[in-house]
């Protein structure tokens, strides 16, 4: 299915293996966001399509994660430490891809962030803290893999200067959303509890970036910790 009018999509998955899910538990605290309610692993990917096998992703060498602080003002400018990815989510990427659909002529830099936010009665799970914005990626996707004992998380999709969102909505299990993240922004609700006891929420995020504009490597990583370019000139260089 691709992209609607307003720029996104909603998707359901390819179901999550027992052993993708079970992956969710070794996820280490995220130390830069979440406030001591995120686990995190990150991995960077190229994709390419090949007409005999379809979308074929390849591993990066593993490296700190570099965000512009024009997208992320509270995790932007400063190299973040993860553990690699140790489930396989290429499946979903690969559905990803076909659905919104990407350019099978370009080389794709892929951004696979496994999230768990977890929430109690007395502490609620913050998923973006830097408000509502843009990720600065080309396109991205959203999935929800797990809701356990989870309230609130509500997606919200937002014009740029808007003061309401234009669609509010609840991922359920097993779906995602799909966005043309230049063209919207979004956040998302607080994770809350459902019943008083502890929750969780298991999500992957995975950013799409054309190769020639790829968040990846020691170029980026100086124009992502120093400011430039601009978001102006990076939106610029990216094109339409």
């Amino acid at each position: 299915m691709p992209l609607n009018s307003d720029h996104f999509s909603i998707i359901d998955l390819p179901p999550a293996s027992r052993e993708l899910l079970a992956s969710y538990d070794s996820c280490p605290v995220d130390d830069y966001m979440g406030n001591g309610t995120r686990f995190k692993r990150f991995s960077q990917y190229r994709l390419y399509y090949e007409a005999d096998t379809g979308w074929k992703l390849e591993l990066l060498e593993h490296r700190a994660y570099t965000a512009y602080k024009e997208f992320n003002p509270v995790g932007g400018g400063m190299r973040r430490q993860y553990l690699p990815l140790e489930a396989d989510f290429s499946e979903m990427v690969t559905a990803a891809a076909d659905a919104f659909p990407l350019d099978r002529s370009e080389d794709w830099q892929i951004n696979v962030h496994q999230n768990r936010t977890k929430a109690t009665a007395d502490k609620p799970g913050p998923l973006t803290p830097e408000g509502i914005h843009h990720d600065g990626h080309e396109f991205v996707m959203i999935g929800v893999l797990r809701r356990n004992n989870v309230a609130g998380a509500l997606t919200r999709l937002w014009t740029d200067g808007a003061d309401e969102p234009f669609w509010t909505g609840t991922l359920r299990e097993g779906q995602a959303v799909l966005l043309d993240d230049r063209a919207i922004a979004h956040d998302v609700t607080d994770v809350l509890s459902a019943d008083g006891g502890p929750g969780h929420r298991d999500i992957v995020i995975v950013a799409f970036s054309r190769w020639r504009e790829k968040w990846y490597g020691e170029e980026h990583d100086r124009a992502a910790l120093s400011e430039t370019p601009s978001g102006a000139e990076l939106a610029e260089a990216m094109g339409p």
